[in-house]
């Protein structure tokens, strides 16, 4: 087994150790019954990540990934860009406004948006040597998720696109998953909710 794929597998597992957990000192009902109104109208609207360059990252997430960009905002004396992505099934039947005020208000009562941030000057800079990605040492962030109808049908087309690969989908024990890379070495799980059910119940341990 290589270095590479032990890191993977470690990776996977740390996933399911959590997801246990969770099973074993919580119960579901209460996770999701529970919530204080104190936090009514809280909604994860974003991920923010750094990116070196926003031409291929933008071209990845909405070409090869699908996302809509919903609003790009520009900071000229702080010298970096905003840009928001996601997918409008969250909110069908519901095109985006074309006021820019409008617009925002719209954005950013959306969940589950990416929020890629360009500082100017990094596309040209030959001694930038990139983000962190967070799974070598010292790891943090680990990777986001998209699930898609067919793992293996996504992943054939991420293969003719030239996508990087971290792990296919019949590598290793996890079967059914796959991990790829972004322009900037960020990890993307592919995942289907059948499968990735199934996995954890061959694995791990599913919530009450």
């Amino acid at each position: 087994m290589t270095a590479l794929h032990r890191q993977q597998n470690g990776h996977l597992s740390e996933q399911l150790r959590t997801l246990s957990l969770i099973s074993a000192h919580t119960n579901g009902d209460s996770i999701m019954t529970n919530q204080t109104t104190a936090t009514d109208g809280f909604v994860l609207n974003q991920t923010m990540m750094r990116i070196k360059d926003p031409a291929p990252s933008l071209d990845f997430y909405q070409q090869v990934l699908g996302m809509t960009l919903y609003q790009r905002v520009d900071f000229a004396e702080m010298s970096f860009s905003l840009y928001f992505l996601g997918y409008p099934s969250n909110h069908q039947g519901e095109n985006l406004p074309s006021e820019p005020a409008e617009r925002s208000r719209f954005t950013f009562q959306q969940s589950a948006l990416l929020e890629l941030t360009h500082n100017w000057g990094t596309e040209d800079d030959e001694n930038f040597e990139g983000y962190h990605d967070g799974n070598t040492e010292p790891r943090g962030f680990g990777h986001i998720g998209i699930t898609v109808p067919d793992v293996d049908g996504a992943c054939q087309r991420f293969e003719e696109l030239g996508v990087e690969f971290v792990k296919g989908p019949n590598d290793g024990s996890m079967k059914g998953l796959a991990f790829i890379k972004d322009p900037d070495g960020y990890w993307i799980e592919i995942l289907n909710a059948d499968a990735i059910t199934l996995l954890i119940g061959e694995h791990g341990a599913l919530s009450h």
